[in-house]
């Protein structure tokens, strides 16, 4: 078996690290004897998404993702929608996962368009919602994930868009549902920056999986050691129970 990643933007939405995501599902792969392949699409490059599986974009201050907003509208906006419909895998983070929404409207009232591949959208804030935080995922049977957020924006998610767990500590989408992340078709959004799949292995498996059923059907990987990862998703936990 093999996976073909496409990491967008990978030298210009990489906020905190968070190609380390990339790195995790990689390392996850090849533990297991399956082939993976990353590309790296950026500004000025075509992106023909039929060619790869699953798709990565992480985050990016405003400024970035007005920078991307000329190259979005050459064509690669469309492929990202098409890729969404056709039921590919994307685990998008933060600017990323504001970008497949319709719109970020900035806390002054300026308006940026997105790709509209979901039905969300963004509104920013003078405050910033920042620091370790955690929710539960209810695709892992309520297993908590942990991870890190800083954004202003809001993200209110509309028609057919789900979120991808409940806030137990910390903001979350807006600070004021409870919501987390946005689930829908195989799309992974979430607002948790570098650390969420190496803290969270048994989310980075449950993407993956979702990635090579997609290509090949019924798909069970098998179970790796992972007790430095999961005392490191412990350790987090704890510190944030403790801190409620």
């Amino acid at each position: 078996m093999e996976l073909k990643i496409c990491h967008l933007y990978p030298d210009v939405l990489n906020l905190y690290g968070d190609r380390g995501n990339v790195i995790c599902m990689e390392h996850r792969l090849h533990w297991r004897g399956i082939d993976v392949v990353t590309t790296g699409v950026s500004i000025g490059e075509p992106l023909h998404a039929a060619d790869y599986d699953l798709f990565f974009i992480g985050g990016g201050q405003d400024f970035e993702q007005e920078v991307l907003l000329g190259d979005l509208g050459g064509g690669k906006a469309d492929e990202i929608k098409a890729a969404i419909a056709d039921g590919k895998s994307f685990l998008a983070i933060c600017g990323g996962y504001q970008m497949l929404g319709a719109y970020y409207k900035t806390w002054d009232g300026v308006q940026c368009d997105f790709i509209g591949a979901l039905d969300l959208y963004t509104i920013g804030s003078k405050e910033r919602m920042i620091g370790n935080y955690m929710f539960t995922c209810e695709e892992l049977n309520g297993q908590t994930v942990v991870g890190f957020e800083n954004h202003s924006g809001k993200t209110y998610l509309g028609s057919g868009v789900r979120p991808m767990g409940k806030i137990l500590v910390g903001h979350g989408n807006n600070g004021e549902d409870g919501g987390e992340g946005a689930r829908y078709n195989n799309v992974f959004a979430t607002y948790s920056h570098g650390c969420l799949l190496p803290k969270n292995p048994v989310l980075c498996d449950h993407i993956l999986t979702t990635a090579l059923a997609y290509k090949y059907g019924t798909v069970q990987l098998e179970p790796l050691d992972d007790t430095l990862e999961q005392t490191a998703h412990l350790y987090m936990k704890n510190r944030l129970q403790a801190a409620k």
